[in-house]
C-alpha cells in the first residue's frame, strides 16, 4: 500500500501543484509551497561549523553539522509540513541538499542552479510537505563539503506502517580522509599513483609477471590504460555513525530491528554482511520492496537500504562492511553476549580481472572529452559488421521525439530524438549479439551481449565483479510500469572517463561543454546508462524516482540512485511531471567535480527567487583550474615543473638547471583537443654556449603532444629557427612503491649556407636520460638518474 501511495503521488499530487508552481513563476511571485494551515509542522534547526575532527588519531580540519559527523537524524511522518533552518557558521559558503525527497525546485538544494548558496553567517529556510515516507538523507552540495563532514541522515515514517518491527535504527556509512578534499582531488588530476601504492591495490609489473598476465597488461597499456581501476581515494577510515566499531547493546533478545542504512560515503561502495540469520530487505532507496532474505549486500555510494534482523536469544549480530576494494572495514554490532559474526570477504582479484577481460579482447578506454562536434553535424550511421557508428553522436541535436506505442519498442536498429547528448537511441539486443558497436568517440569498444554475458557469469579469479551488482533481486510489490501508448523519449548516455588527467564525462562530453537535457512533460524518459569505464558509477536524478528495469518487468523497482557496473547497461525511466532544473550525476563527489554530470530541464521559466545567482557558477565548478608543481634536486642537475590546468587548457613552466652550467627554461600553454592530442605553443630560454651562462638563446616553440598507445608521452614540436624536435616517454611501476622512467629527444638542427636550399647543411642533437624513483610517500621520492647532459646522479623529488 506504501508503494501504491506513493506511486500515485508521483503521478498525481506532484503533477497537479507543478502547474499551481509554473503559473507563479510567470506571474513573476513566489510558488505556494504547501498549506501550513492544513498540515502538522515541525521545525529543525542545523548549524554547519567548520571544527577539528579526529577519526584516525589524527586531529585535521573538517566540518561539522550540530557538532557532529554524521549530522543529526531529522524525524517526520508522512504528511507533516517540514521546516528546516540551516545556519552557516563557516567562513565559507555552503548548501543542503535533500537527498531523495520530492520537493519544490526551489529547494532541492543545489547552489546556483535550483537554490542560493548559504553565505557565511547567514541562515536560510528550507520548508516543504512531505509527501513520501522511507530512508533518506541531507547533504552539502557545495565542492567537495560533504567529504568533510556536511551529511546526515532524514527518516519520514509512514501515516500507517505495514511492516512488523520492534525498534528501528538509523546507521550512515561514510569514508573518512585526513587530507583537505580538494587537495585529494588534485592529487587525482596530476595523475600521482600514490593512493593505489597506499592501500594496496596497485599492480606493479612484477605482480603482473607472477600471475601470467603480461599479455593482459600490454593490452591494457594499447588502450591507455594503467589497469583496472576500482576506487580512487586512499582512506585510513571507514565508518558506521562515526566510528570504525560501534556497539548497540539496547537491543534485547529476540527483538526485529529495522536498519535504516545510508551509503554517505564521497567515493566508496560497500559489500554488506550480517552475522546470524539472514536479514530481511524490505526497503531500497526509501520504497518498499517485496521481503526478500539477504544477507551479502552491495550498496553503491548514496542508496539507502532497510533490513529487518531478529537480535539472537544469546549473542550480538554483527554488519560489517567492506570498501569496495577491499581496502577497509568496519563494524556495528547489535544486542548482547557472544558475537555472531559477518562474513569476511575477500578482496578483489585486480589481476585476475585483466586477465579475464583480455581473453575476451574487451575494448575499453572510451574518449571522456573529445573534439567538439558542430551543432548541425548530421547522423549517420555505417552498417557493416553489425552496427559501426562513424560519426560523433554527443553534442549533437536530434530529431524531435514522437508519440510511440510501447507494444513498439522493440525495433531494428535505432531511433533519434533530440538530446544534446545523443538522444533516442534504441537497440534492439536480441539482433546484435555478438556485434561490436565502434564509435571512435564515446562508444569506443563498446562490445555487446556476448562479452557482457561472460562479464556476468564468468569467474574473476576470485570474486564475481560484475554478476553481483544487479537489481534483479528488487521487486516492487506495486506494477510500476506505465500506461501503454504513453510517449517516450529515448536517451543513450555512455559513461566516459579518463583516469590520467582524471576528467569523467558522459558520451566524452563533460558538464561544461554540453547542454541542458531537454524532459518533455507528459511522456516517459527513458535512459539507457552504459558504462564504458572500470570504475562503478552511482547515478543520482535530483527530485524523481526512477524505474530501474530488471527482469521483474512491470514490477521493476523505483529508485532516486542506480549504480551502474564497468562496462556494463542499466535503463532507467521516469515519467515528466515536474518543473524547473534538475541536476543529474555521478555521486562520486571527485567523479562531479571531474565533469560527471547533466542538467535535466523541463525548460520551464527560472524562479525569480534565483535571479542574481547565474547557473553558470555551478556549472563552473567542475571545469576549475587546479595547480600543482614538482622539483627535483638531485646531486648533478635540478628540475623544477609547474602546471595550472582545467578541461582545455594548461600552463605549464618548467626550468632544469645542470651543475655543469647547462640551462633551459620553457614556458608553454596548451590547448587540449582530445583526450590525448593537444596543441601547445611558447618560449624556450637555453644558454646559447656549453658549460657558459654568459649567453642566452630564447625561440619560439610550437608543437602537439600526444599519448600513444602503450602510454607513452610524445612531443613533436619545431621552434621559431626551423628546428624539429621529437621526444618520447615512459615511467613505469616494477615493484611496489618503485618505478623506472626514461626519456629520448632527436633534435634536428639545419644550416643555411649562401642561403640557398640547395646548400642546407644539419647537424643532430640527442637527449636521453632514465632512472628510478622510489616512493616513500605521496609527495617525496627517493630518486636516482642519469642523463647524457648532467651525468649521474640521484637525490629526492618533490611534488606540491
Amino acid at each position: 500500500m506504501q508503494m501504491k501511495r506513493l506511486t500515485k503521488k508521483i503521478k498525481t499530487l506532484i503533477f497537479l501543484s507543478t502547474f499551481v508552481t509554473i503559473g507563479a513563476l510567470a506571474q513573476d511571485k513566489p510558488s505556494v509551497e504547501g498549506n501550513v494551515d492544513n498540515l502538522p509542522v515541525k521545525e529543525y534547526t542545523l548549524t554547519i561549523n567548520e571544527a577539528t575532527i579526529n577519526k584516525t588519531g589524527k586531529a585535521v580540519k573538517g566540518m561539522t553539522i550540530n557538532g557532529s559527523i554524521p549530522g543529526p537524524v531529522l524525524e517526520f511522518t508522512e504528511g507533516e509540513y517540514a521546516v528546516i533552518y540551516v545556519k552557516n557558521e563557516m567562513s565559507v559558503e555552503t548548501s543542503i541538499h535533500w537527498h531523495g525527497l520530492l520537493l519544490p525546485n526551489f529547494y532541492d538544494g543545489v547552489p546556483y542552479l535550483t537554490t542560493p548558496p548559504i553565505e557565511p553567517g547567514h541562515t536560510q529556510k528550507y520548508e516543504f510537505a512531505l509527501k513520501q515516507s522511507g530512508t533518506y538523507w541531507y547533504h552539502s552540495h557545495t565542492l567537495l563539503q560533504e567529504q568533510s563532514g556536511v551529511f546526515g541522515s532524514f527518516v519520514i515514517h509512514p501515516k500507517n506502517e505495514t511492516l512488523k518491527y520492534d525498534k528501528e535504527l538509523v546507521l550512515m556509512l561514510s569514508d573518512w580522509t585526513n587530507e583537505d578534499p580538494m587537495h585529494v582531488l588534485r592529487n587525482l588530476k596530476r595523475g600521482n599513483e600514490w593512493y593505489g601504492i597506499r592501500k594496496g591495490t596497485a599492480t606493479p609489473l612484477n605482480q603482473v609477471i607472477a600471475r601470467g598476465a603480461f599479455g593482459a597488461q600490454l593490452n591494457f597499456w594499447r588502450q591507455r590504460m594503467n589497469g583496472a581501476d576500482i576506487a580512487d581515494v586512499y582512506y585510513p577510515a571507514f565508518l558506521i555513525n562515526g566510528e570504525e566499531s560501534i556497539e548497540y547493546p539496547e537491543f534485547n533478545p529476540g527483538e526485529k530491528v529495522r536498519l535504516r542504512i545510508i551509503n554517505g560515503g564521497a567515493s566508496t561502495s560497500f559489500w554488506m554482511t550480517f552475522g546470524g540469520e539472514d536479514p530481511l530487505l524490505v526497503s531500497a532507496d526509501g520504497i518498499d520492496v517485496e521481503p526478500i532474505a539477504k544477507n551479502k549486500t552491495f550498496i553503491g555510494i548514496a542508496e539507502t537500504y532497510d533490513y529487518i534482523v531478529t537480535i539472537p536469544q544469546e549473542g550480538k549480530i554483527e554488519l560489517k562492511i567492506m570498501a569496495q576494494d577491499g581496502s577497509g572495514t568496519a563494524s556495528a554490532f547489535f544486542g548482547n553476549g557472544k558475537v555472531f559474526a559477518a562474513e569476511t570477504l575477500q578482496r578483489p582479484d585486480k589481476i585476475g580481472m585483466m586477465k579475464t577481460m583480455a581473453k575476451m579482447d574487451m575494448k575499453m578506454g572510451a574518449h571522456a572529452l573529445k573534439y567538439r562536434p558542430s551543432k548541425d553535424e548530421s547522423f549517420k550511421m555505417k552498417n557493416e559488421y553489425g552496427m559501426q557508428m562513424k560519426d560523433d553522436m554527443s553534442g549533437m541535436n536530434m530529431e524531435k521525439s514522437k508519440t510511440v506505442d510501447t507494444k513498439a519498442m522493440k525495433m531494428e536498429g535505432m531511433k533519434t530524438d533530440k538530446d544534446s547528448t545523443m538522444a533516442g537511441m534504441q537497440m534492439d539486443h536480441s539482433k546484435m549479439k555478438g556485434m561490436e558497436m565502434n564509435n571512435d568517440d564515446a562508444m569506443k569498444g563498446m562490445q555487446m551481449n556476448d562479452q557482457r554475458d561472460t562479464m556476468k557469469t564468468g569467474n574473476m579469479e576470485g570474486m564475481n565483479l560484475f554478476s553481483e551488482y544487479n537489481y534483479d533481486f528488487l521487486k516492487s510489490p506495486e506494477k510500476t510500469s506505465y500506461p501503454e501508448g504513453t510517449p517516450i523519449k529515448e536517451i543513450l548516455l555512455n559513461l566516459t572517463g579518463n583516469m590520467q588527467r582524471y576528467i569523467w564525462s558522459m558520451n566524452g562530453v563533460p558538464l561544461s561543454e554540453t547542454d541542458n537535457i531537454k524532459i518533455e512533460g507528459d511522456q516517459v524518459t527513458r535512459i539507457t546508462l552504459n558504462n564504458l569505464t572500470m570504475m562503478h558509477h552511482p547515478m543520482h536524478l535530483h527530485g524523481h524516482f526512477f524505474r530501474v528495469i530488471n527482469k521483474n518487468g512491470e514490477y521493476s523497482p523505483l529508485k532516486h540512485t542506480v549504480n551502474v557496473p564497468p562496462m556494463q547497461e542499466v535503463t532507467i525511466e521516469f515519467y515528466g511531471n515536474e518543473y524547473g532544473d534538475w541536476f543529474f550525476h555521478c555521486h562520486i563527489l571527485y567523479h562531479l567535480m571531474g565533469g560527471m554530470a547533466r542538467v535535466m530541464s523541463y525548460d520551464t521559466p527560472p524562479d525569480i527567487r534565483m535571479k542574481g545567482y547565474p547557473a553558470a557558477i555551478a556549472v563552473a565548478e567542475t571545469d576549475r583550474y587546479y595547480s600543482w608543481g614538482m622539483v627535483d634536486a638531485s646531486s648533478q642537475n635540478t628540475t623544477l615543473n609547474l602546471v595550472a590546468s582545467n578541461m582545455r587548457n594548461q600552463f605549464n613552466a618548467s626550468v632544469e638547471y645542470g651543475y655543469n652550467e647547462n640551462l633551459e627554461a620553457e614556458f608553454t600553454y596548451e590547448r587540449y583537443l582530445h583526450d590525448y592530442l593537444r596543441v601547445f605553443g611558447g618560449v624556450n630560454i637555453e644558454n646559447e654556449i656549453d658549460d657558459s651562462l654568459n649567453e642566452f638563446k630564447t625561440t619560439a616553440v610550437a608543437g602537439i603532444r600526444f599519448l600513444t598507445p602503450y602510454l607513452f608521452s610524445l612531443d613533436a614540436r619545431i621552434d621559431s629557427d626551423l628546428r624539429p624536435r621529437i621526444g618520447l616517454g615512459r615511467s613505469i611501476m616494477l615493484f611496489p612503491k618503485f618505478s623506472v622512467f626514461g626519456y629520448y629527444e632527436y633534435q634536428l638542427d639545419f644550416g643555411w649556407v649562401n642561403s640557398l636550399p640547395s646548400g642546407v647543411n644539419s647537424e643532430s642533437e640527442t637527449v636521453w636520460s632514465a632512472g628510478a624513483e622510489y616512493f616513500l610517500s605521496r609527495n617525496i621520492s627517493l630518486l636516482g638518474s642519469y642523463d647524457n647532459r648532467f651525468g649521474g646522479g640521484g637525490g629526492l623529488s618533490v611534488r606540491f
